[in-house]
C-alpha cells in the first residue's frame, strides 16, 4: 500500500520505534516510579530520558516541563481548561481542529467568553486580527502552528509577540509541526505547546505531550496515584507530577523515545526538506489533473506536507474510497475533524481528499498517486 495519510498518523515508523516498545514490554515492563526495584527504575529512566529529548528538540532548558499525556487532545483539554475560568476571554482562529474548538465551545456554559479569528480562502492568519480581538478580560490565544486540513502554517513568533505585549497566555497546537519544523520556545513567546508522539515525533500512538513554561500554574483535571508524596491525601504541586496521575503508557513512552531520537539523529532540516521537496513535487504533479481543486497556498515553504484536494463537484469520500479499493492508496477524506477550516476554504459540503506525505514517501509514490487521480477524472467523464 501507499501510505498517503501521515497527518492522521505517521506510517510506517522507524523500525527503530517498533523493536523499543517490544524491548521495553519484554525486559522492563514495570510501573515506573511507584517501586525502588531495578526494572521500575529502568522504565523511570526511560520516561526521563524522553523528556530530555523532547526538550531537546524545542531548546527546552528543563525536561520537567514536558508533561506526558495520551494524544495532543488530551493536551490540549488540559491546557485549555486547566487555564480559563469564568469571565475569561479566549482568542482562536477558524482553521483550528476540533481538539481546540470543541473545549472552548464547551467553557461557554462556564462563562468563558471566546472569539474565532476568520482566517483567509488559504488558510492563513493575520496576525493583527488577533490583536484586535483582544479584550480586557482576554486570558488566552490558541492557534496551531499548521492547519491539519491545507499545511497552511501559521506565523506563531508574530502572534506570540502580541500575546506577550498583551499580557496574554500563548498556546501553540503542534500537531502537525512538532519533530519537523524548528520550535525554540526560548526565540517564541509560547507558554505552552501540545503535539501528540504519534505524527512528526514517529511514536507509537497513545502518547502525547504539553510543555508549560516555568512558573506557569494550570489547574489540573484529574488527581491520583504520582507514586510521589504518597502519604499526602491531596495532589502534590510538583511539576511533572502534579499533571501525570496514574501509571504512564511506558512502552509507548519508549517507542516515542526511539522516535524522536531518530528525529535528532537524522537531523530535523533534513526531515522537513524532503517533506518540503515532495510537497513541491506533488503541487506542481496536481496541476497536470483535469477539474482538479487545490485547496491552501501553493508555496510548500508556506505549508506543511498536507494537500487537501476535489476533483470537480465529485464526492471526496468516493475518490478516497476509489483510491484505496481500485489503488491501494490511503488518504483521508471528508472535513478532518476540522469544519471551521472547511467553512473558511469553502469545502464544507464537498469535504476534500486529504494527502499527507512523510518521510518515508517518495516521488514514485506521488506519481502513483496523481496517475491515479487522473484515472478516476477519466472515468468520471466530466
Amino acid at each position: 500500500m501507499i501510505y498517503l495519510d501521515n497527518a492522521a498518523t505517521t506510517y510506517p515508523k522507524p523500525k527503530e520505534v517498533y523493536s523499543a516498545v517490544l524491548d521495553c514490554m519484554e525486559n522492563y515492563g514495570a510501573n515506573p516510579g511507584r517501586a525502588g526495584h531495578k526494572l521500575a527504575m529502568r522504565a523511570g529512566r526511560e520516561i526521563y530520558e524522553c523528556r530530555e529529548n523532547i526538550a531537546k528538540l524545542m531548546n527546552i532548558s528543563n525536561p520537567m516541563n514536558i508533561v506526558f499525556t495520551h494524544n495532543a487532545t488530551d493536551s490540549l483539554n488540559l491546557a485549555i481548561k486547566g487555564v480559563l475560568k469564568s469571565g475569561d476571554h479566549v482568542i482562536t482562529t477558524s482553521m483550528e481542529h476540533n481538539s481546540v474548538i470543541r473545549p472552548i465551545k464547551a467553557l461557554e456554559s462556564k462563562g468563558v467568553e471566546n472569539t474565532i479569528v476568520k482566517c483567509d480562502k488559504e488558510g492563513f492568519l493575520n496576525p493583527e486580527d488577533i490583536k484586535k480581538a483582544i479584550k480586557s478580560n482576554t486570558k488566552l490565544i490558541v492557534t496551531t502552528h499548521a492547519s491539519n486540513v491545507c499545511g497552511t502554517i501559521v506565523d506563531i513568533k508574530a502572534v506570540g509577540e502580541i500575546a506577550k505585549e498583551h499580557n496574554v497566555l500563548y498556546l501553540v497546537d503542534a500537531s502537525q509541526t512538532l519533530g519537523l519544523y524548528d520550535i525554540d520556545v526560548n526565540e517564541l513567546n509560547v507558554d505552552m505547546i501540545a503535539a501528540p508522539g504519534h505524527k512528526c515525533l514517529l511514536g507509537p500512538q497513545g502518547t502525547g505531550m504539553l510543555y508549560v513554561r516555568d512558573n506557569l500554574n494550570i489547574n489540573i483535571l484529574k488527581e491520583g496515584g504520582t507514586g510521589s508524596n504518597s502519604e499526602d491525601l491531596f495532589q502534590p504541586n510538583m511539576v511533572p507530577d502534579k499533571y501525570e496521575s496514574g501509571t504512564h503508557n511506558t512502552p509507548g513512552i519508549a517507542g516515542l523515545n526511539a522516535g524522536v531520537k531518530f528525529i535528532l539523529e537524522t537531523g530535523i532540516n533534513k526531515i522537513r526538506e524532503h517533506e518540503e521537496r515532495l510537497c513541491e513535487y506533488m503541487l506542481q504533479k496536481l496541476i497536470t489533473v483535469p477539474n482538479i481543486k487545490i485547496y491552501g497556498p501553493m508555496d510548500s515553504k508556506k505549508r506543511a506536507a498536507v494537500i487537501s484536494v476535489n476533483i470537480g463537484n465529485l464526492d471526496s469520500g468516493e475518490i478516497t474510497f476509489i483510491l484505496d479499493d481500485m489503488y491501494d492508496i490511503a488518504t483521508r477524506s471528508g472535513i478532518h475533524c476540522s469544519p471551521l477550516s472547511h467553512e473558511t476554504l469553502g469545502t464544507l459540503q464537498q469535504g476534500t481528499v486529504r494527502f499527507s506525505l512523510g518521510y518515508f514517501n517518495t516521488k514514485e509514490e506521488i506519481d502513483k498517486a496523481v496517475e491515479a487521480l487522473i484515472e478516476i477524472e477519466k472515468e468520471i467523464n466530466f
